[in-house]
């Protein structure tokens, strides 16, 4: 049933409103990681957790969440989801302990996870041609808006302490908003589904979650372990697992169902080379802010609104460039997606410059060297997706959108694990012989000069890609949900 007039303004803003929560909620927790930490005697293990977990439940959640709202009615499916969002919300803000705030943060990661699928299953299933296009753009518009307000909205909640809430404001702050979308939602969506019922390959998601987890654990716990040897073996335990899954994977491909990764995917090059692009692409991304944030406030001792602040310029470049990647998709997407690779970096880079030598770094040339990178994210992540599958046959446009979005969050969450790892335990050699402000600053120059080889392996990879985005014909295609 399509919507339109009053109805369609509302109904697109609920839809809209829980997609902002969903991604606030992914980079929000950064700038709150150290006041987190100092109140839970969380270890720099629980804190990656705590950005990880969330992470690898929304790609969890994303895998099925389409195929979940198809069969059992995207509204039912949206409202059910935002209704356990919220819950889950009130309770990592009631977390009393580490392991509590990390078990809720897998909950709202994996209630996000079914629910973004049904915020464009909606659209396109709700609204006349010309109106999905516009929603999609207010779509895009959204993502940059939570972009810009998660760092700055969670070091004002965080600095401000209202009611005493400290950090814990930045979940409270979802439960009424939350409670609105649902009443709106309950009185406006339309309900929805597919003529055609798809089998679901629950052993291929167990499979594929089992994998990720045996190889992230003893990455992201290994340091407090002490390195043991089990850890290697569960490691290895993972990649036995990851084969598992392609070899069931196939079964499922040849017993005429549909797989979660279809195989025949892996065999276009271009599909290959768009999944090893995105886990470097986001892999960068996904712990950039995290040691960043804790560098600049147990390193240079600034306020959680004060790195908000600092991060602003990044936010501000990704909007900047966002739109003019997304008309220049069609004519010169790889173009854009090395130079936006490239971009970040050259910014990693001259943020190096900036922190080395356990200098204390002032707020404009930080500013400037994170504008760079803003303005290269704005060039690339919108498009990415899109551009991948320009080389991927339309009737497996889908599925294989699916698997991009869903590796564009386990690439996020292995590079939370593997530079976190790094960061820590850098920092760890060097507090007890130097200042303090000199170890975070090394433990952060480590980082960054990971992040400069991931980048330009990315922007290597990317030169494999298809010249341009998808074609017009297959333009009703949903954006690609991308990692900031």
């Amino acid at each position: 049933m399509l919507v339109a007039g009053r109805s369609a303004a509302t109904a697109l803003s609920v839809v809209l409103i829980a997609s902002f929560m969903d991604l606030l909620d992914a980079t929000i927790v950064t700038v709150a990681a150290p006041a987190i930490e100092a109140e839970l005697n969380a270890t720099p293990a629980q804190l990656q957790w705590m950005l990880a977990g969330y992470v690898l439940a929304l790609g969890s959640g994303l895998i099925t969440g389409g195929r979940i709202g198809d069969d059992y009615g995207r509204r039912r499916v949206f409202l059910s989801s935002l209704a356990v969002f919220a819950v889950a919300s009130a309770l990592c803000a009631s977390a009393t302990s580490p392991e509590v705030l990390i078990a809720t943060r897998v909950i709202q990661g994996l209630a996000g996870g079914l629910m973004v699928p049904q915020v464009f299953g909606i659209i396109r299933s709700s609204f006349d041609p010309a109106a999905m296009a516009k929603a999609f753009g207010a779509y895009g518009a959204v993502q940059g808006l939570a972009a810009v307000a998660g760092p700055l909205l969670g070091g004002f909640l965080v600095d401000a302490d209202l009611f005493g809430l400290g950090w814990r404001a930045i979940f409270w702050v979802n439960v009424p908003v939350a409670a609105v979308a649902l009443v709106m939602g309950w009185r406006v969506l339309p309900e929805s589904r597919s003529r055609h019922r798809a089998s679901l390959d629950v052993v291929g998601v167990v499979l594929s979650i089992l994998a990720v987890l045996l190889v992230l654990l003893p990455l992201v716990q290994g340091r407090d372990w002490g390195w043991p040897w089990w850890g290697f073996v569960l490691m290895g335990a993972g990649f036995l697992a990851l084969a598992g899954f392609g070899l069931y994977e196939r079964t499922v491909a040849r017993r005429g169902d549909q797989p979660v990764l279809d195989p025949a995917l892996l065999g276009v090059r271009t599909f290959t080379a768009g999944l090893l692009a995105s886990v470097f692409f986001f892999g960068a991304i996904g712990a950039f802010f995290l040691t960043f944030s804790i560098y600049l406030q147990a390193g240079t001792g600034r306020s959680a609104w004060s790195t908000g602040l600092v991060i602003l310029p990044y936010a501000i470049g990704s909007i900047l460039t966002s739109g003019v990647g997304v008309t220049l998709a069609a004519k010169a997407g790889r173009v854009l997606l090395v130079s936006g690779s490239l971009a970040l970096a050259a910014s990693q880079a001259l943020l190096w410059f900036v922190v080395r030598d356990g200098q204390h770094p002032g707020y404009w040339s930080l500013a400037a060297a994170l504008f760079v990178g803003g303005l290269g994210l704005g060039l690339a992540a919108p498009i990415l997706v899109n551009v991948v599958l320009a080389g991927v046959p339309r009737r497996d446009a889908g599925a294989a959108g699916g698997v991009l979005s869903t590796v564009n969050q386990v690439g996020g969450a292995a590079g939370i694990a593997v530079l976190g790892t790094v960061f820590f335990a850098a920092l760890d050699r060097s507090l007890g012989d130097s200042p303090p402000l000199h170890a975070f600053s090394s433990a952060f120059e480590m980082v960054l000069l990971v992040e400069v080889a991931l980048y330009v392996v990315a922007a290597g990879l990317m030169l494999l890609l298809p010249k341009t985005s998808a074609p017009a014909s297959n333009a009703e295609r949903a954006p690609a949900r991308a990692s900031a």
